[in-house]
């Protein structure tokens, strides 16, 4: 199973998240928004060195189906340069913002700045909301399966309180969280 993150928040809250999941072993896929990483740039190698995997979450994190198709290219593609000039990689996967799916014309820009697919999720934490560390835990161990990609935030507090219930609960149920490439490719 993949634990994935949209990318931007607070930075500090980004590294505790970092030191839990890298202290249990777990491996995760960031979906970097661009705006976020020009913000805080040192954030794209701390997670690759980590092990962990980013991707392109658009430039501004808006929603991506209402734009003209210009803008909603623009906005993968900034992001991917962002990424490319970082790393030396626009990151293997590309997540559409204010989306759960890519639409079709989303799909084909992606395509066409060499994203190799577009990941969506089947497990979404709602840590977005605030609900609470135990409230995260819960809902996701009680949706989570062996192939199930998980959609989470930096930036809340909480998120980064339920990684240790949460990894632990994985492991009871012998779930182990690998990066989305690693996901696809076992």
């Amino acid at each position: 199973m993949a634990l994935t993150f949209h990318g931007s928040g607070d930075p500090v809250l980004a590294q505790r998240l970092l030191r839990e999941v890298n202290a249990a072993g777990a491996r995760i896929t960031v979906m970097a928004v661009g705006s976020w990483l020009d913000e805080e740039p040192r954030m794209a190698r701390s997670f690759l060195d980590g092990g962990h995997e980013l991707g392109n979450h658009t430039q501004n994190h808006r929603d991506i189906d209402a734009m003209p198709a210009a803008a909603s290219y623009a906005e993968i593609a900034q992001c991917a340069e962002r990424l490319r000039k970082l790393t030396g990689t626009p990151g293997a996967w590309f997540r559409p913002s204010q989306a759960p799916h890519a639409s079709p014309r989303v799909r084909a820009q992606a395509a066409a700045l060499g994203y190799r697919g577009c990941l969506s999720y089947d497990v979404d934490s709602l840590d977005f909301t605030d609900p609470g560390a135990s409230a995260i835990t819960r809902k996701v161990l009680r949706e989570v399966r062996g192939g199930s990609v998980v959609s989470m935030h930096l930036g809340h507090a909480a998120t980064v309180e339920a990684l240790p219930s949460l990894l632990d609960g994985l492991r009871a149920r012998g779930l182990r969280p690998v990066t989305v490439s690693e996901l696809v490719a076992a």
